[in-house]
């Protein structure tokens, strides 16, 4: 019986030393799970049959370190979740390993080709229903004509009013307005072109506007005029629509069609200024970068300035991780045991969340590590030891009779 149990102690503990071994060895492969041996005593009819391992399971409560890697398609993934892969046999399987490059078609591949999934998105918008392979689109931003321009400015009620009659406008002298800005306008083939405004004050608490692009008038018919009561807030028409058809301006584009909004504008004694400036268009882009936010959202940077959103990484959960079966490749395959996936994205309910540039380590503890190396180490000599005094009781048993 003695025997038996010793040779049932050697087995568990060679066992355990496989757990053990494995961990320390994985320690630098990044989403590693550490995993643990659980024993079992054996009894049979109430009598001692020695000890078995009854499972090894994997630490998922614990998250390994985020180191800084500076790649731009690296995701460290902090909490619970997994990542959600397209294998190459087009099985589904999980990882938390967050090493991703762009593959020749624009895919987004672990290094062992699985397709990272995620919602796709149509004209910037995602589209939430339908899981796919993410893919980030390399072709050019097309330009986008200016379709709005807000200007929020104060106006000096001190400055004496110009009669436009006695003193007509003209942009090249600057007796004849107050002040002046220009904005930048896109047209539909990403031709930049600068629109001026020249302000000048015709009453009291009355301003005509005056519109200059690229030296030709585009002063709408009957002009535009702002006035303002008594505080010094904006009573006329906050907005103005331009349309400009000037073959020599838009030079085979579209017609320029814009908004020009002067909501919040002020009449104060004080200085002319611009306190805010802002329009919708910009010139055509190349893709120059990817950027990636902690709810999984893919941008793509261009050199005009713009991003555009590219998709949005799905993460899976489960029950019981526990159950799910590990793979080769750093990744895990869905079981009974485990559960149905729960989707989402990073961030929302019990999923964690992403940070672009990382890479999550292994949760590997190598101490911790070394020290069950020892403790198994003696529990393997100690059984042999049983093994020896069992053997050495039995020859000396033979010897007698």
């Amino acid at each position: 019986m003695s025997y038996n149990i010793a040779l049932s102690g050697l087995k568990a503990t060679s066992q355990d030393l496989n757990t053990i071994s494995n961990n320390i060895a994985n320690q630098s492969t990044v989403g590693f799970r550490g995993g643990r041996s659980e024993f079992a005593a054996i009894y049979n009819g109430g009598q001692p049959g020695g000890v078995g391992v009854l499972s090894t399971s994997q630490n998922f409560a614990l998250s390994g370190n985020l180191t800084y890697t500076g790649r731009e398609l690296d995701m460290g993934l902090q909490g619970d979740g997994f990542f959600v892969l397209n294998s190459q046999d087009g099985n589904t399987v999980y990882a938390r390993a967050g090493m991703f490059i762009q593959d020749a078609e624009g895919n987004i591949v672990d290094p062992a080709g699985n397709k990272l999934q995620g919602y796709a998105t149509n004209n910037g918008l995602l589209q939430t229903g339908n899981v796919t392979d993410l893919t980030v689109q390399t072709s050019a931003l097309p330009a986008k004509a200016t379709t709005d321009i807000g200007l929020v400015s104060n106006f000096d009620a001190r400055v004496d009013e110009i009669d436009p009659v006695a003193t007509p406008f003209d942009p090249d002298d600057a007796s004849t307005f107050h002040s002046s800005n220009t904005v930048s306008v896109f047209d539909s083939l990403g031709s930049e072109h600068a629109l001026t405004q020249y302000y000048v004050k015709t009453g009291s608490n009355s301003w005509d506007v005056q519109f200059r692009m690229g030296g030709e008038d585009v002063t709408p018919a009957g002009g535009y005029n702002m006035t303002f009561d008594t505080d010094g807030n904006l009573t006329s028409a906050s907005n103005l629509n331009l349309t400009i058809t000037n073959p020599a301006i838009i030079d085979g584009a579209s017609a320029l069609n814009f908004e020009v909004d002067y909501q919040s504008s002020t009449q104060y004694a004080a200085a002319y200024n611009n306190s805010s400036l802002s329009q919708n268009g910009y010139t055509s882009g190349e893709l120059n970068g990817i950027r990636l936010d902690e709810n999984g959202q893919l941008y793509g940077t261009y050199t005009n300035g713009q991003e555009q959103l590219q998709g949005q990484v799905v993460l899976a959960d489960f029950t019981n991780p526990n159950g799910l079966e590990p793979i080769s490749n750093n990744a895990w395959t869905a079981s009974n045991e485990a559960g149905q996936p729960i989707l989402g994205t990073p961030s929302t309910g019990t999923l964690g969340s992403l940070k672009g540039g990382y890479l999550e380590g292994s949760n590997v503890d190598a101490t911790a590590e070394m020290v069950s190396l020892m403790t198994a180490q003696r529990n393997y000599q100690s059984n042999a030891k049983v093994l020896d005094t069992n053997s050495t009781m039995q020859q000396a048993l033979l010897n007698v009779i």
